[in-house]
C-alpha cells in the first residue's frame, strides 16, 4: 500500500480518466505515473516515488505539459523518475566472488 503524499490529493480527480503505469525498480522503489487530459484539452501529470513498505519519496505534479501527448509525458516523467532514484540513492554494493578454488571442493586444499 503506498502512503500518498498532499500533492497526490490534491491532484487526483475521480471524475477524469487517466492512464496509470507502475514499475518496481531492482533496488525494490516503486514508480506510479499518471497522466490525464484535463477538461480543457490539457496533458497533466502526476509521479511518485514510493520506497519500503509504499513510503512516499517523491511525488511531482505537472499541471500542463504543454505540448506534450500522454505518452510522451509518460516517457518523460519515467526518465525523471529514474534519474532521480539513480543520484538519491547509491547502488547497492558489488559482492566480491569468492576466490576459486572454492571451500568444499575438490581442489580445495
Amino acid at each position: 500500500m503506498r502512503a500518498r503524499g498532499k500533492l497526490y490529493w490534491d491532484w487526483a480527480d475521480p471524475a477524469l480518466h487517466f492512464r496509470n503505469y507502475d514499475e518496481r525498480l531492482p533496488c525494490g522503489k516503486l514508480i506510479n505515473i499518471q497522466v490525464r487530459l484535463s477538461p480543457q484539452n490539457i496533458t497533466q501529470l502526476f509521479f511518485g516515488i514510493y520506497g519500503d513498505k509504499g513510503v512516499m519519496l517523491l511525488e511531482e505534479h505537472y499541471p500542463q505539459c504543454d505540448g506534450q501527448t500522454l505518452s510522451a509525458a509518460m516517457a518523460w516523467a519515467l526518465q525523471r523518475a529514474q534519474a532521480w532514484v539513480g543520484t538519491t540513492f547509491a547502488p547497492p554494493a558489488d559482492k566480491r566472488p569468492e576466490r576459486l578454488p572454492r571451500k568444499g571442493s575438490r581442489l580445495y586444499k
